[in-house]
């Protein structure tokens, strides 16, 4: 689906038309994490109050083994 952002008073975003918002099971006020993949694309879920613990997380792990995920990537 192709959208486009708009300025929305002082700030920018996205306007989610209705079908898609009931194809996700969200409405208006409720909260998303948004996260960006390697290849500058975005995913957008409903946010879970345990996301943020689960980043704390992966971060420390991915601290952990940063050399071990460098020697991955390549």
């Amino acid at each position: 689906m192709k959208l486009e952002i708009k300025k929305i008073g002082n700030s920018t975003g996205l306007i989610l038309p209705k079908e898609l918002l009931a194809r996700l099971g969200l409405s208006q006020g409720d909260q998303v994490l948004v996260t960006e993949g390697p290849d500058r694309s975005l995913t957008v879920t409903p946010y879970a109050d345990d996301d943020e613990e689960t980043m704390r997380i992966a971060r420390e792990v991915m601290k952990e083994y940063r050399t071990t995920l460098k020697a991955l990537a390549k």
